[in-house]
Order: C-alpha cells, then structure tokens, then sequence
C-alpha cells in the first residue's frame, strides 16, 4: 500500500523534455473550483481550497518533496501555510454568515472594503514584502537567484494573504488583489518551469474580472439587506 501511496504522489506527466507532477495538475484544479465557490459565494469554497494549498505545498516546497524542476519557490509555499491558516478563519466566518443568511442564500453579502481597512492591508502589503523578501533572499533559494526573484516572491506571498483575508471579510477589493498577484506570478512561474500553476493563473485572471463584476453587481443590489446585517451585529 505504501509503494502504490508513493508512486501515487510521485506520478508525472511528461510533455516532450518537460516533466510535470500530477499533484501540481490536481491542486490547480481543486484551487480553480475554490475561486469558482468563491465567486458564487459557497461556504465550500474554503475546505476545497484547503486540499489544493495543501497539494501545492508539496509541489512548491522541493527541498523536502521532490519536484521535476529541481527548484524551492519559498514565498510559494508558505503562502499555502498562510492560505490554509486565513481559509479556516473565512470558513468559519461563511459558516457564520450562512446561518443568519439562511441556508439557500450567499454567504456573505460582498463591500468595498472602508478607506481605513483599505489603508491598513496595503501597508500591510508593502511592509510584508519589505520583509519577507529579505528573509527570502536570506534563506536562498537552493540555486543562484538573482534578486529580483526574492522581490517576485515576496510579493505573491504577501499579496495573496491579503487577497484571501479580504476574501474572508467578504471585501469586494479581493478580485482586485488577485490580479495583482497574477501580474507577478504567471511570469515567475512560467520562468520556474511550473507551467499548470502558470496556465491555471492565466485562466484565474480571466475569472477574476468576471468574478469582481458578479461581485460588484451584488454590492449594490444587496445594499440594504447589508445595512441590515450591520445593524444587527
């Protein structure tokens, strides 16, 4: 059983001189359906998201499992930690939103995040890059990075804490944060050679706007049963 387990997690696609782990297939995809739960508002979209973070964590984190590209993405894989940390808090939170919803409603009704919470995660932001790209580049990346890619890192890892909190908090400015990160990471990841993480993050970009609209939209229709709920909290 334990040799079937293995081969199971060691399992790769081979396109031409490219090897590609299935695990890395399978985490996007449980990750696409998360962002698909999430755009519909679905308490399942959290739990989902869970197993694709913890997927890629063994993807990314090669310097303690095996990965075809010989390469540690470090801001890659701990952002999965913080992800999984950040989606039980939203789980929870949805849970909660769901119950006084009701259980055929959304679970939570989508705003813009107040100029006070909007300065606070982008200084948020800016100081965790500061930091965690030097932190990055002190840890190194077990190949001769240069230093941009510690920059690169830090800011997919930083930013896509931010965007799953504001997700959590039901903060319409959570799509937005995610392109952000995709403007960095699709070419990070298409230069570290971990190319379904790349191609699922093109994809992703296109539902993001497509689920900022959605989203958007049901601010303003959904108004004043928020009004309500704010009221009544």
């Amino acid at each position: 059983m334990s040799n079937i387990l293995l081969d199971l997690f060691e399992a790769q696609i081979t396109f031409g001189d490219q090897h590609i782990l299935w695990r890395e297939v399978i985490g996007n995809l449980f990750g696409m359906a998360s962002a698909i739960g999430a755009l519909r508002r679905k308490v399942w979209a959290w739990p989902v998201g869970i197993i694709g973070n913890l997927l890629l964590f063994t993807v990314f984190f090669g310097v303690a499992f095996s990965n075809p590209q010989h390469e540690t993405l470090f801001g890659q894989a701990a952002r999965q930690i913080f992800f999984i940390i950040t989606s039980v808090y939203g789980w929870y939170r949805w849970q909660e939103g769901r119950r006084m919803r009701g259980q055929d409603a959304p679970a939570i009704a989508p705003r813009w995040a107040t100029a006070k919470e909007r300065t606070a995660y982008i200084v948020v932001w800016v100081a965790g890059v500061l930091v965690s790209q030097q932190i990055f580049a002190a840890v190194g990346a077990g190949w001769p990075a240069p230093r941009w890619y510690y920059w690169a890192d830090a800011w997919i890892f930083v930013g896509s804490v931010v965007a799953t909190f504001a997700m959590a908090r039901g903060w319409i400015d959570f799509w937005l944060a995610w392109i952000a990160v995709d403007l960095v990471g699709v070419p990070l990841l298409l230069h570290s050679k971990f190319y379904p993480s790349a191609v699922l993050y093109a994809v992703y970009g296109g539902l993001v706007l497509y689920g900022f609209v959605v989203w958007w939209r049901a601010s303003q229709r959904e108004a004043p049963e928020r009004q309500l709920e704010v009221m009544s909290s």
